[in-house]
């Protein structure tokens, strides 16, 4: 696998960010993500397809919300929150307060996480 390409926080647009937040799986990756920790993409649950879920962890990465690393075969994610509040300060915030509230992406776990009822 080629190096990830990750955008600088001057290329991070409004535009792109808003766009890749506005599925619910995404919302949920971030969300699972604001903790701080890196998560292997194995640990990562969602009711879709591990390809479909590779599409969406692609989308977060190119739009500037996350760092992918590899390590060997694995791949790992994080959030880029320090860069996302120096770009946009407090957005990721009101997205992550507003998901909360409204139940949005709550369906997305962690492997070993009791799943949401």
């Amino acid at each position: 696998m080629k190096q990830a390409s990750h955008p600088s926080p001057e290329e991070m647009t409004l535009v792109t960010v808003m766009g890749a937040l506005s599925d619910p799986i995404r919302v949920g990756l971030v969300r699972i993500l604001a903790d701080g920790r890196e998560r292997g993409w194995g640990e990562l649950r969602a009711p879709i397809a591990k390809s479909t879920l590779s599409h969406h962890l692609r989308v977060l990465r190119d739009a500037g919300l996350t760092r992918t690393r590899q390590e060997g075969t694995r791949c790992f994610v994080e959030l880029r929150h320090h860069d996302l509040n120096a770009r946009f300060p407090g957005l990721l915030d009101a997205v992550l307060e507003a998901a909360h509230n409204d139940d949005v992406g709550a369906h997305v776990t962690v492997a070993g996480d009791p799943q949401p009822t």
